[in-house]
């Protein structure tokens, strides 16, 4: 399995930004979702944020296959659980 990150974001955020930013630093390849455009990622975001659409919130698949998700995450947080197995 290839592992994956999401990292769901709305514009003007900037702390998404900035972790968008160290992820293409670290070369770590990412999907962008923009809550404010995609109300399913919205509902996904408040699921999991405890009814808020707190972002960046992060969703990694480790190439286990293992999901975590994470609520503006540092990007060492990003990288463990990129190798979680």
């Amino acid at each position: 399995m290839t592992a994956a990150v999401t990292v769901y974001w709305r514009p003007g955020c900037p702390y998404c930004i900035a972790l968008r930013t160290r992820l293409r630093l670290a070369r770590i390849p990412y999907r962008k979702v923009d809550i404010w455009r995609d109300p399913d990622a919205a509902a996904f975001v408040r699921s999991v944020a405890d009814g808020n659409e707190t972002v960046p919130t992060v969703r990694v698949t480790s190439e286990a296959g293992r999901e975590s998700v994470m609520v503006n995450p540092a990007l060492g947080e990003v990288r463990r659980a990129l190798t979680l197995r």
